[in-house]
């Protein structure tokens, strides 16, 4: 789902060039006028670098938290899906941000020497952005918009989470099934992850619009800049300046992208436990 999520960066990143605007619209530009990969899949390298490392965290610190709090401590069981995912997120963040900030980056740029369209932004490829970066704004760049970041991700996996254990024991009541013995068909799983990650991604919307701009704007970016280090305040700012609309900039590709993305993720994640489970393995 990356070549959505790189629309969706320009959409946030670039609210003042026309040609963006339309999510299919924008879609088309960006392959016709950069190439598939060098356009809608730029950044993708850095995606991938941060991916694995805070995957393995966030489902460990997740499942090791929920098993914690319902099973040991007898929390109520939405309370322990909202803290574990936030948990979850928070100490994966560590490996995420700086692979998040490369990636907004270079998708807000595309193609190197792009003709198309100019972000203030120029770099070779993943190393070169990163090396450019260090050497003229400093190492804790690849931390900016950390808690920008934050305000985004921990609100979402803890949304999402508690969206899709809900809706998965909602799927079991309806379709009949005991959730301790028996298995949700494909179809139901997938539907239940699509929904959570859809319903996630569209209430994070206004603040993911505000991570993108505190880490890719800069002097020739052409949209308002947030000069504040506050959230509220950024928020505030793009609302005065445009409006609902510009809060919610870029909420369809990203509406897609976090329904397919939660979709594929949380089915291959109960495939994993159940196949986990057949083999005696147990989490201590």
């Amino acid at each position: 789902m990356h070549s959505l999520d790189t629309v969706k960066t320009r959409q946030q990143g670039a609210p003042h060039i026309a040609k963006y605007q339309s999510t299919l619209s924008a879609y088309r530009t960006i392959w016709r006028e950069e190439g598939f990969f060098r356009g809608l899949y730029s950044g993708y390298s850095a995606a991938m670098l941060g991916s694995a490392p805070s995957s393995i965290i966030f489902f460990f610190t997740y499942e090791y938290l929920k098993r914690v709090s319902i099973q040991d401590f007898g929390l109520n069981e939405t309370a322990s899906y909202l803290g574990a995912g936030f948990m979850g997120d928070l100490v994966s963040s560590v490996f995420y941000v700086p692979s998040e900030v490369l990636k907004t980056r270079l998708q807000l740029q595309g193609r190197h020497n792009n003709p198309h369209f100019h972000s203030g932004y120029n770099y070779r490829n993943i190393f070169d952005a990163a090396r450019t970066i260090v050497k003229n704004e400093g190492w804790q760049t690849l931390f900016f918009g950390y808690r920008a970041t934050l305000f985004r991700d921990l609100p979402f996996s803890a949304l999402q989470f508690t969206f899709y254990e809900n809706f998965r024991n909602w799927a079991f009541s309806l379709s009949g099934r005991n959730k301790t013995d028996d298995q949700l068909p494909t179809s139901l799983e997938m539907l239940t992850g699509a929904g959570a990650g859809g319903l996630a991604g569209i209430l994070t919307t206004p603040s993911d619009v505000v991570k993108t701009r505190m880490q890719t704007q800069n002097g020739s970016s052409g949209n308002v800049m947030l000069k504040s280090g506050s959230l509220l305040r950024n928020l505030l700012l793009i609302y005065r300046s445009q409006g609902v609309l510009g809060l919610f900039s870029g909420v369809g590709p990203r509406f897609v992208w976090t329904s397919v993305q939660s979709s594929v993720m949380l089915l291959l994640y109960q495939v994993c436990l159940r196949g986990l489970t057949s083999e005696d393995v147990v989490f201590q």
